[in-house]
């Protein structure tokens, strides 16, 4: 069984930062890919930014150049810098990571996360 805990979030100012953690524990395999995802009221879920086994990130157009995915492998844990946060980033946020274990995908989400950009 796969645990996972998502901190962090609240409520910023435009403006602002915050900083998200996401920490997976228990039956975990060979990591192949850690991610965040958002959800805003009325919409749905959408990508906001990947990192992959070896390293490499991806971002969401909305999201390129203020926010920063990382991740440390040692600890299972990984992590979205928020900068320069905007009311559009209101959502929900969740953590989701895949693995490979014996042979066999996994497929992990957070609890979520409410994150809100407001004045």
């Amino acid at each position: 069984q796969v645990h996972m805990v998502q901190s962090g979030g609240g409520l910023v100012q435009p403006g602002g930062s915050l900083r998200l953690s996401c920490a997976a524990s228990g039956d975990i395999g060979h990591i192949s890919r850690m991610a965040w995802y958002r959800q805003a009221p009325g919409k749905q879920r959408e990508s906001v930014a990947i990192i992959s086994g070896g390293g490499t990130t991806n971002y969401a157009d909305s999201v390129k150049g203020r926010f920063t995915i990382s991740k440390d492998n040692a600890k299972n844990t990984v992590y979205l810098q928020m900068n320069s946060l905007k009311p559009e980033d209101t959502a929900v946020y969740y953590c989701n990571v895949q693995d490979v274990s014996m042979g066999v995908r996994g497929d992990y989400w957070g609890q979520g996360t409410q994150v809100t950009v407001s004045s």
